[in-house]
């Protein structure tokens, strides 16, 4: 799972980068500009999972791994309204096409000594304007497209028909400034759009980055509801899980070992730090699950997205066992827990149950896989 961290210059990206990844790299009060030829910075971590945990605690195995998800920290976004740096961009929205989400940092926080891009702070209005660029984005490709096959026909080479109705059909919408989440297209149109990466397509998650007085403040809410507004009024089907959290605090929180972050966090009133709560609502916004292969070898955790059939599950793992597959061996994690986490046990009981290729794996399966080739 690969999500960048964007959103405005001076939003805090890199602090929530830090936050996240437990890293330590330099902010600035300044917005970095394209000219100082910056290179994304990469972070990977581990995605907490307390079955995981309780799983190794039983087998003892020799090695334990978890599904991670990797963050991505680059340049930020610049308002071509406001007189921004198009090909800044360009240059961010190249890295955003790779991305499985985006984490769009929205600034709440305020402090005088670093400048805000827009000349005030207005998260409602930060949070259109970002809208704003992805369709704009999305649109400059759909015109540069539709542009080279006016010029392919002009020289008489025959060009895809279906695929210039599907870029007509994008750039009605876009110039209408209505997200591509937003309309409808039929299975073949969608096999299409895939080359495309639209940016308008990738799931977001927004993230407010809040002052520390605001922790635990109604006044969130308040935020948080007028941005949902925002989003229901613009038709977007599904509105983005927002979160907020101050980067600065919980930066400081992923520096620290593990108890003492704990009793931090508890002073704080804070349930859970950043990086967990953001991996969670990540894995529910991209419709992922976890699966598990257990053993005194090891024990991991496996991500797929929902509906996959166990077939497909065993090809995580190796393409042989996917094409040699025979049944999939599975119990729920529950029911292995409840059954003093033996499966001998579990057999015994009928909880462990023998699975054609077709079975749709659920979260927390237990699998052993079952193959010839």
């Amino acid at each position: 799972m690969k999500l960048v961290i964007t959103g405005f210059s001076n939003s805090g990206k890199t602090t929530v980068f830090n936050s996240l990844t437990g890293l330590d790299l330099e902010t600035t009060t300044y917005p970095t500009s394209i000219s100082a030829e910056v290179e994304p910075h990469i972070g990977i971590v581990k995605i907490p999972d307390a079955r995981v945990d309780k799983l190794s605690s039983i087998y003892d195995p020799k090695k334990i791994t978890f599904a991670t998800v990797e963050y991505i920290d680059y340049l930020g976004i610049t308002s071509a309204a406001a007189g921004g740096d198009v090909s800044q961009n360009i240059r961010v929205f190249n890295l955003i096409k790779d991305a499985d989400a985006i984490v769009h940092v929205v600034r709440v926080f305020e402090d005088e000594s670093i400048m805000h891009p827009l000349g005030s702070l207005n998260p409602i209005r930060d949070v259109a304007s970002f809208e704003d660029e992805l369709i704009l984005g999305d649109l400059e490709l759909v015109e540069k497209r539709l542009e080279k096959i006016g010029e392919q026909e002009k020289k008489g080479k025959k060009q895809d028909e279906s695929d210039k109705q599907l870029l007509l059909k994008c750039k009605k919408a876009l110039e209408q400034e209505t997200s591509l989440q937003d309309i409808e297209f039929d299975d073949e149109e969608k096999r299409l759009m895939l080359p495309y990466q639209f940016l308008t397509t990738i799931p977001e998650i927004i993230v407010l980055n809040i002052n520390e007085s605001d922790i635990n403040s109604d006044k969130l809410n308040e935020l948080q509801n007028k941005i949902e507004k925002y989003f229901k009024e613009k038709g977007k089907g599904t509105v983005p899980p927002v979160l907020s959290f101050c980067g600065k605090i919980e930066m400081e929180i992923a520096q620290l070992p593990q108890d003492e972050a704990k009793d931090f966090l508890d002073d704080l009133g804070i349930e859970e730090p950043a990086m967990h709560k953001l991996c969670h609502v990540s894995y529910d916004a991209l419709g992922l699950i976890s699966f598990f292969t257990v053993g005194q070898d090891e024990v991991k955790a496996w991500t797929i997205k929902k509906g996959t059939n166990a077939r497909k599950a065993a090809g995580k793992i190796h393409s042989d066992i996917e094409r040699g597959f025979i049944r999939a061996e599975t119990v729920g994690f529950d029911d292995f827990i409840s059954s003093d986490g033996s499966m001998v046990t579990a057999k015994e009981k009928g909880l462990v149950r023998l699975e054609g290729k077709t079975y749709e794996v659920k979260g927390g399966d237990i699998i052993n896989f079952k193959f010839n080739v």
